[in-house]
């Protein structure tokens, strides 16, 4: 085993314990962004002029009127900016726009002495607009060929021959919707200038080292000017990944301006009409199969809402195509990619940046196809699993390692979950019940762990011992609530050898750890659990040194455990706080900096080829549904999750991220309707449901019953820090169980074999349509039902799937 996987003697990685920060969240003493302004004298508040407008030209923008609020001390403009006016990394999304491009956009920002005061103030601001024609839907940009960004395409094998091959093709679409992060803590940053002009932002940002970059240069100075530090964030899920930026350097140019601080925050209705959701699609699809129902080929184009901005569609575009496949080995494949530009908020990271589009895609054709090949969906996708020793890689080259587990975990949910005995229970129960039908699906997760662009996968580390044993340490990761903060804790202890109370975590910032990446792509612990463990190694090596000269032994003989230094064979010991003592008066240098790169990377853009990621994270889930027939109202009766995660750094951590990312990928699929107005009114492009009165979260209501979840043994991962694995993003997809499940629960009220689409997300309006449909015996594959009369073409919430073609209607080019 490596030394990066190796376990020491005793070490406190593997222990379940609580968030770092449990007691304070719950008591309410926890502190934030914001809670930082009553801390801070002399503050300016700064409210954003927004135009509701969907698209338009600014002609004029008169701020005299806003001057003369009382309480109101300036307006920020672009005539302000000393640097560049842009607050994106691709510089197509101005800080202070001349061309308004989604309903509520903000063309300038006013200071006041009270947040009252810079509301009344941006009221009074006049803005005179040319209004421009602007396309709100993902179906309108796609008709008037609005792309922006680059166009990736993936191909793999021979697709022409995989469906000269098949026994049956099919074809179809699928239109999905994105879905709002609804963090508990809206976006938030306060600026402060010192004595010698340097600008110190604190921002509730996944990225602070990005928001460094951007606020030095709106403001026009070097980065070393600019420190960025975040406390931690309530909640985070991607959507500050790259959006708190232009918010931070914000405030950051009003402090500049005015020699005094300022804070940003954005009202609960404000963060939901001017930040960006997860990525909608359009996807078109034709797929082969041989007569056993294995795949042969794929040919698929997947469309992505990028919105006004590419912000980080790209990036989350390469993902989507990097896993389509899931857990299934698809020999031909070619698979392009494109972002729709649209007058919508720029649409950004999102918890599995990518994955769960992607992989939900190839969830639906295959619930679609099942029926029409006469398989049970389960058959169906284990018949397409990766398998040992067969030498198959992904469509993009990268060999599958470890497809045992997929079938191990997904074994070991039938077992723990006596899928075999609940599923002829489920046949009875529907037998018996006309208006009620139940229904159990089980679906996988392979989702690639690591960066798609290289250079991100690195990490950084300082960590300090002081004279009297404590520790501090820094890394580069921040704290969302995810639990990142507790592992490092873990990490630092067991390297040292040290009990977990000696050691304390410093607030992520810049000047501490520079160039960091972004937490996010489920990496937070692999990068940065290795350069903290790369820091406390070298400080180990010393110590060690030390210890060997006190205690009359080799370096190599040492060991250090619980706080005591001994000496294999000898009973002679040293108190940790004595060798740290020891070591100073030595002139031992007492604090190190790590650093950690993944190995083993690469991957070229171009040809969209290579190996991304260092390995995949497993999982598997069986959810169990109750439909009622007259409503489409559901319920989820029962989840059952097996979910791989290495060998857990922290398994209380680990087990909650499970259960929350479950629940939050639960959400997006059947609860969480996002939607504009897009009549041609004076309100289009307007975001409708933007408070949680109108935009539907999950909640105690929607958990299930029962709800188990288990973390996959003897995983341990070779290569990655103490064997773990990643677990922030994985869990969200192993929700499609859910859907999946109400699919075939409404496929239960029709006739035996009938397959019917299901909207997304599967709201109980979206399962009523596909009650309607199953109940008629409608065939959507040719929009006709069985009894040769029209079928009703509802798809739920406006979202129409288009059909699957028969056999035969593919072959005649029907």
């Amino acid at each position: 085993m490596s030394q990066l996987s190796e376990r020491p003697e005793k070490p406190v990685v593997g222990v379940p314990m609580p968030h770092e920060s449990a007691v304070q969240h719950v008591t309410g003493t926890a502190l934030y962004t914001d809670d930082l302004v009553q801390r801070t004298k002399d503050v300016l508040h700064a409210y954003p002029v927004q135009v509701m407008n969907a698209r338009g030209r600014v002609t004029a923008l008169r701020t005299g009127p806003a001057l003369a609020v009382p309480g109101v001390v300036r307006v920020l403009t672009g005539a302000d900016v000393p640097g560049v006016n842009d607050a994106g990394m691709k510089h197509d999304e101005p800080l202070f726009p001349d061309e308004v491009m989604f309903h509520g956009h903000a063309v300038a920002w006013v200071l006041g002495e009270t947040l009252e005061a810079a509301r009344l103030g941006a009221a009074a601001v006049e803005v005179e607009l040319e209004e421009l024609p602007s396309l709100i839907t993902l179906q309108d940009a796609i008709a008037a060929g609005s792309y922006h960004g680059a166009r990736p395409v993936m191909t793999h094998g021979d697709t022409d021959a995989g469906f000269a091959d098949s026994a049956h093709v099919f074809t179809g679409e699928f239109q999905f919707s994105g879905q709002e992060h609804f963090y508990l803590e809206t976006h938030a940053a306060l600026a402060q200038i010192d004595e010698n002009g340097q600008v110190f932002v604190q921002s509730s940002t996944q990225h602070p080292s990005e928001t460094q970059e951007i606020v030095s240069h709106v403001l026009g100075v070097p980065s070393h000017e600019v420190t960025v530090q975040c406390l931690r964030m309530g909640g985070g899920f991607g959507g500050k990944e790259m959006q708190p930026h232009g918010f931070a350097a914000v405030a950051a140019l009003g402090a500049k301006l005015t020699g005094r601080p300022v804070r940003f925050r954005l009202n609960r209705t404000q963060d939901l009409t001017m930040s960006g959701k997860r990525h909608g699609f359009h996807a078109t699809w034709k797929i082969g199969f041989d007569a056993e129902g294995r795949i042969q080929a794929l040919d698929a184009t997947l469309t992505a809402d990028g919105g006004w901005s590419l912000d980080l569609s790209e990036p989350v575009l390469a993902r989507v195509l990097c896993h389509i496949d899931n857990t299934y080995w698809i020999p031909n494949a070619r698979v392009a990619g494109r972002i729709a530009k649209t007058n919508t908020v720029s649409n950004t990271a999102f918890r599995g940046f990518g994955g769960p589009q992607g992989m939900l895609v190839i969830e639906d054709i295959l619930g679609r196809c099942a029926p029409r090949l006469g398989l049970d969906p389960r058959e169906l996708r284990e018949r397409n699993f990766y398998r040992p020793g067969q030498g198959q890689t992904t469509p993009y080259g990268q060999p599958v390692t470890q497809p045992e587990r997929i079938s191990a975990v997904w074994q070991q949910v039938l077992d723990s979950g006596g899928v075999a005995d609940r599923e002829r229970e489920i046949a009875a129960y529907n037998a018996a019940h006309p208006h009620t039908k139940r229904a159990l699906a089980i679906t996988g997760v392979k989702f690639g762990i690591s960066f798609n662009l290289t250079a991100f996968n690195q990490g950084g580390a300082l960590v300090l011992i002081y004279k009297d044993g404590s520790v501090l340490i820094n890394h580069g990761g921040t704290e969302m609530g995810q639990g990142l903060h507790t592992k490092m804790m873990q990490v630092a202890a067991t390297t040292l050898g040290i009990p977990l109370h000696k050691v304390r975590l410093a607030p992520t910032r810049t000047d501490k750890v520079p160039n960091t990446s972004a937490t996010a792509a489920s990496s937070g612990a692999d990068l940065n659990g290795g350069a903290i463990k790369n820091a406390c190694e070298q400080l180990r090596e010393r110590l060690l040194q030390v210890a060997a000269s006190r205690l009359g032994s080799n370096a190599s003989d040492v060991r250090i455990v619980e706080g005591v230094a001994r000496t294999l064979g000898s009973d002679e010991e040293l108190a940790w706080d004595e060798l740290v003592r020891t070591a100073y008066f030595q002139r031992v240098q007492l604090s190190a900096a790590g650093y950690y790169r993944t190995e083993g990377l690469h991957w070229d853009a171009k040809s969209f080829r290579g190996s991304p990621f260092k390995y995949f994270a497993i999982g598997a889930a069986a959810a169990e549904v109750e439909v009622d027939g007259f409503t489409g109202a559901y319920r989820l009766r029962r989840v059952d999750i097996v979910h791989d995660v290495g060998d857990s750094l922290s398994p209380l951590i680990d087990i909650g991220q499970v259960e929350g990312g479950f629940v939050q990928g639960a959400g997006w699929l059947t609860l969480e309707d996002l939607r504009w107005d897009t009549s041609d009114g004076p309100h289009r492009g307007r975001l409708q449901t933007q408070a949680a009165s109108t935009y539907k979260l999950p909640s105690f209501s929607e958990m299930p019953e029962e709800f188990n979840v288990t973390l996959l043994e003897n995983a341990t991962e070779e290569g990655a820090v103490y064997g773990s694995k990643a677990v922030g993003e994985p869990p969200l997809m192993l929700a499609f169980s859910v859907r999946e499940a109400l699919r075939q629960a409404a496929a239960a009220f029709g006739p035996s074999g009938v397959g019917v689409e299901l909207a997304s997300p599967a709201t109980p309006e979206a399962v009523y349509w596909a009650i309607e449909s199953a109940r008629r015996g409608a065939d959507p594959h040719n929009g006709r039902a069985r009894d040769g009369s029209a079928a009703d073409g509802h798809a739920g919430n406006g979202h129409a799937d288009g059909g699957v073609r028969t056999d035969a209607e593919v072959l005649s080019g029907a």
